[in-house]
């Protein structure tokens, strides 16, 4: 965990989630899912429950094996272009104030969508963009895979031992843990499994957040020689 793992004085760095943890994004999703299903024929809540445990692609093997997932896979993607453009989104209580207290080159996003809809929901909801986004175009094999975040790592010039993740899912949680990074856990009724700390919230979980990067701040700013 950060300050167990990490040299003194190391510096630390937050690598966050997007859908879920920084903007809540479940009515979109469902939304989206129902208008593909009912192009398919298909009962939107039982696609959209297929849809909360697997990746696209799985999915669609699922309820459409038929089809030519590829097919799927850009009317899906259709769909979700139109929805960052007309839909309504929020960000969680809590994320505005957190990602504008952390220093600029000390943070990242990690998602399984694509850039330029992270960047559509931001601009709605007028969060600031960090200079580092990995997305699901910038790797092979996406979360839980830790691939996501390693590579976030190592864009920023960071230790994993160094990062923490901030997650709300299952998938994303192993990720973080399978980089070997400190992970906590927002957003979710329960903890879910492995994480090292869990809050209910984004809002519980901001003043612990920026305390991490504070500390690493004064640390890595002082010497010994001063």
């Amino acid at each position: 965990m950060i300050g167990e793992t990490a040299q003194p004085g190391a510096k630390r760095y937050v690598l966050f989630d997007v859908d879920g943890t920084l903007i809540d994004a479940v009515d979109n999703q469902r939304r989206v899912w129902r208008v593909w299903a009912e192009r398919y024929g298909l009962d939107p809540d039982e696609v959209h429950q297929v849809a909360l445990r697997t990746r696209p692609m799985e999915t669609f093997a699922q309820v459409v094996p038929d089809r030519d997932p590829q097919e799927c896979l850009a009317v899906l993607h259709e769909l979700e272009d139109e929805d960052v453009r007309s839909g309504v989104y929020a960000a969680f209580d809590g994320a505005s104030e957190l990602l504008d207290a952390l220093p600029p080159e000390a943070w990242a996003l990690v998602t399984s969508n694509y850039e330029h809809r992270v960047r559509g929901r931001f601009a709605r909801t007028g969060l600031p963009v960090p200079r580092i986004i990995v997305d699901a175009a910038s790797v092979e094999e996406g979360k839980p895979s830790p691939a996501p975040y390693l590579l976030a790592a190592k864009r920023l010039g960071a230790r994993p031992q160094d990062c923490l993740v901030i997650e709300d899912a299952p998938s994303g949680v192993r990720s973080g843990l399978r980089a070997g990074m400190t992970v906590w856990g927002v957003n979710a009724p329960a903890a879910v499994d492995g994480v090292h700390r869990h809050f209910g919230s984004l809002r519980e979980a901001v003043r612990d957040i920026l305390a991490v990067t504070r500390r690493s701040q004064a640390a890595t700013t002082s010497s010994p020689n001063q």
